[in-house]
């Protein structure tokens, strides 16, 4: 993958690239119904990047009407898994042939460092994409175990259409987390992209006609969870929706779900993530970096942000200081600057919040150790510079609600029992790390972490071979791994007499 790695030659990309902007329906861009557009902003600097089609009922329902016909018409259904393989693979491809255009969308849309969208979000796509689309047929069906005069078949079969409504922090990895292997099972998918973030998307859909995919096998309606993301939710001819977002919005599309024809209905939501560091872990400072990236990275609009330090009190000053270092060379920068660690946040309601959870912590009295302002290295902008809350009570608003930003909560401990309990105290259960030289501890940890995710000695572990989503109120289902293939599959029993 060649990458473009100077600020000057982003730039001058950036003047020339034309975004697609319209919803892409049945195998070609379209204005909304209503013709109704919003403006897409830049978080880097204020500016415009266009006018995009803004979707509601009408629009879901031509969707749905596409992906439908789609689906029954068999032409990517019934097709072999081996084509599918084929043309999934032509799709990735094509993402690799066109990453810096992808990644620089992707910049440019939510104000992520360019280098990040390139070398992490993109590539990371490309392996989601590759990965299952090698792993479609080597999926196998089951026979049962019976007597001589019975077969018993368990086959899966695809739900048939699927709504797939994705959150602006990771655009198109969330995109792809979802539409991967719904595609590889023959569904048909309606992509809802979040209004914050909708170009990167829409270019994917271009370059899966170009892969081969029949027309109205994929859709993308960019717009409003309101107007566009509801009326998927709710309507009677989608028969699986998948979620990527906040608790509330989740727990909203749930009821959507069973309000209408009790569709399946998945959803990966959000988190306040511990990060448990004992006195006996073998490089603290290594462990500090990580503490510090870990809350840090993407500008801390991450689902399992590192937001809760748990220290041991015996290390905690000393600790602190060292994260703090690391904090201090984290400042946001222009996205496109070559080695930028922090982007801007993805707008100004965004920049708000956290901004309000930054005030409401000194007002809980938090001793604020770092940060704590919005900064300006680009006029126009929506940055925020990382910030550390040391002496943190658990009870307090910043360590118990999601902030989704690069806000810190450091919370000290006496005991393995008391860090188990402030880890688990929480409605969340997405992600855990725990820093430690003791084997045993650690395994005790990792199996009482009520958590999906667990990392040991390391934060944000795994690949697509593993499973992620969360307990508790993070959500239900998994993506990636053969396991995400449930979601989007019914299983049949067929049983057959083959007695005389």
């Amino acid at each position: 993958m060649r990458s473009t790695d100077t600020f000057e030659a982003w730039q001058e990309r950036a003047d020339l690239l034309r975004p697609r902007l319209q919803a892409f329906v049945d195998g070609r861009f379209v204005d909304a119904a209503s013709g109704k557009t919003f403006d897409c902003i830049s978080p880097i600097d204020g500016r415009v990047l266009g006018q995009v089609a803004d979707c509601a009922a009408e629009d879901v329902d031509r969707a749905v009407l596409s992906a439908r016909t789609a689906f029954d018409a068999g032409h990517w259904s019934n097709l072999s898994p081996s084509k599918r393989k084929r043309i999934l693979l032509r799709l990735a491809q094509l993402v690799q042939d066109n990453a810096e255009e992808l990644a620089l969308l992707e910049s440019l849309d939510m104000g992520k460092p360019v280098s990040d969208a390139l070398h992490v979000d993109v590539s990371a796509s490309i392996r989601c994409l590759t990965w299952t689309a090698e792993a479609i047929d080597k999926v196998y069906d089951e026979v049962a175990p019976t007597g001589p005069g019975e077969l018993g078949l368990i086959t899966r079969e695809p739900l048939g259409v699927v709504a797939a409504i994705v959150p602006w922090n990771f655009p198109l990895l969330m995109a792809s987390w979802k539409l991967a292997p719904a595609l590889a099972m023959g569904n048909s998918v309606i992509l809802k992209p979040s209004e914050k973030s909708p170009l990167s998307v829409l270019r994917l859909a271009e370059l899966a006609i170009e892969a081969g995919l029949p027309h109205g096998v994929f859709n993308v309606l960019p717009g409003f969870g309101k107007t566009a993301g509801e009326p998927l939710a709710l309507h009677m001819d989608v028969d699986g929706l998948v979620f990527t977002g906040s608790t509330a919005v989740g727990k909203h599309l749930l009821q959507c779900a069973g309000r209408s024809n009790m569709k399946r209905a998945y959803m990966e939501c959000g988190g306040k993530s511990p990060n448990i560091v004992f006195a006996d872990a073998d490089n603290l400072r290594h462990a500090a970096k990580a503490a510090a990236s870990g809350i840090f990275y993407n500008q801390g609009e991450v689902c399992t942000a590192a937001s809760r330090l748990l220290v041991d009190r015996s290390i905690k000053d000393a600790f602190i200081e060292q994260v703090v270092e690391f904090g201090q060379r984290m400042q946001p920068r222009h996205p496109f600057e070559p080695g930028a660690p922090m982007g801007a946040m993805v707008d100004e309601d965004q920049t708000g919040r956290v901004l309000s959870y930054i005030e409401r912590g000194q007002e809980e009295g938090a001793r604020l150790v770092l940060g704590g302002n919005r900064v300006h290295p680009v006029a126009g902008g929506c940055y925020v510079e990382p910030t550390i809350f040391d002496d943190v009570a658990h009870e307090a608003t910043i360590s118990r609600e999601e902030i989704f930003g690069p806000v810190l909560s450091v919370i000290p401990f006496d005991s393995e029992d008391e860090a188990l309990r402030i880890a688990n105290d929480t409605p969340y259960g997405l992600a855990a790390g725990v820093w430690t030289s003791d084997l045993n501890r650690a395994h005790r940890m990792a199996r009482r972490l009520r958590a999906g995710s667990v990392w040991v000695n390391y934060w944000d572990g795994g690949d697509m071979t593993a499973p992620f989503g969360g307990y508790k109120q993070s959500g239900n289902g998994r993506d990636k791994s053969l396991h995400a293939f449930d979601k989007y599959t019914e299983l049949k029993a067929t049983w057959i007499n083959l007695a005389d």
